[in-house]
């Protein structure tokens, strides 16, 4: 049996850890998606039109909660089309092909059957062109450097493309050369301190690589560990003040995946994550965040999922 992708075993796994959870924490959060979505199809952020980075959100919320059929599913599948004859950024090329999987794995019907191009090679290529000499891959062509994160986009969407990259990959000596004796991640080289963000995605392109060894997998865990804040919440680096959703989602999928999860308070994250989320639905980002959107959303609602079996008591 082929081995799950990434984002294919992260979302199996939410998936059962929604269906755990109980309707006062599905449904409000089910309903803020549900009104977010517009009349294109997408959905936005806090501010401006429908784009990919915020319909992909919407539609992993969806994905997880079972909810992604229908009239919200056709429509998203109309906005997804709209958006292939425009140049993209990658982390929207990265949510447009998953948010295309998922409507397709939801619907058995793929939104992008039309096109007649041979899209997944010409993407493919493009990806591929933001090579740049230290191993890494850029947001632009114009970078001169890596990124950390922009690494682990193209390696997970050329995974999704069926185009894998090998275990001996430039990028991989690349990611461990991002990596710092307090065992974490840097973003860039510049960069000064390791972070929360920066680790889950070297070590969730590294493992996607098959170039996970034991010692780096252990040493980041130990990391993100030190990264739980006395809200139960996990900063972004040790120089922030307060815990963010984001930092706290990614931080517990990392350990997850490294079986060490048991390293950290679950119940007080489980409390954080509560805590993050509003009354009438939609998670805000950290604790003095004045609004919520359907990107924070996706990271409570995850994280909230993720933990949701180590939880004795649901509510």
């Amino acid at each position: 049996m082929m081995e799950l992708g990434y984002l294919e075993r992260l979302t199996l796994q939410l998936t059962a850890g929604a269906s755990m959870l109980p309707d006062s924490i599905r449904d409000p959060h089910a309903q803020f998606v549900l009104s977010k979505q517009r009349s294109d199809g997408g959905w936005a952020g806090r501010e401006g039109e429908s784009d990919l980075y915020y319909t992909g959100f919407a539609l992993r919320s969806l994905a997880i909660l079972g909810l992604l059929t229908g009239n919200v599913a056709d429509s998203a599948s109309r906005f997804l089309m709209s958006r292939t004859v425009q140049q993209e950024s990658i982390i929207d090329l990265l949510s447009l092909v998953y948010g295309a999987a998922l409507i397709e794995a939801s619907t058995e019907v793929n939104p992008l059957k039309s096109i007649e191009v041979d899209w997944k090679g010409r993407l493919s290529e493009l990806l591929n062109s933001l090579r740049r000499n230290d191993g890494g891959f850029s947001r632009i062509n114009t970078a001169t450097i890596g990124s950390t994160y922009q690494t682990f986009l193209v390696t997970i969407c050329l995974e999704l493309l069926g185009h894998h990259l090998p275990s001996d990959d430039p990028c991989v000596a690349f990611l461990l050369g991002q990596r710092r004796e307090d065992g974490g991640f840097l973003e860039v080289r510049v960069a000064k301190r390791s972070g929360a963000n920066p680790t889950a995605a070297a070590i969730g392109a590294l493992r996607t690589l098959n170039a996970l060894n034991e010692d780096v997998a252990k040493q980041a865990a130990e990391f993100l560990v030190d990264l739980q804040s006395d809200e139960g919440g996990f900063q972004a680096n040790t120089r922030m003040p307060l815990p963010d959703v984001l930092s706290t989602f990614t931080s517990c999928v990392t350990l997850w995946e490294a079986d060490s999860l048991e390293l950290v308070d679950t119940d007080h994250a489980w409390r954080y994550g509560c805590s993050m989320a509003r009354e009438n639905g939609g998670f805000a980002g950290f604790e003095l965040d004045p609004a919520e959107d359907v990107e924070y959303t996706f990271y409570g609602l995850g994280l909230l999922s993720l933990l949701a079996p180590w939880q004795s008591s649901l509510s």
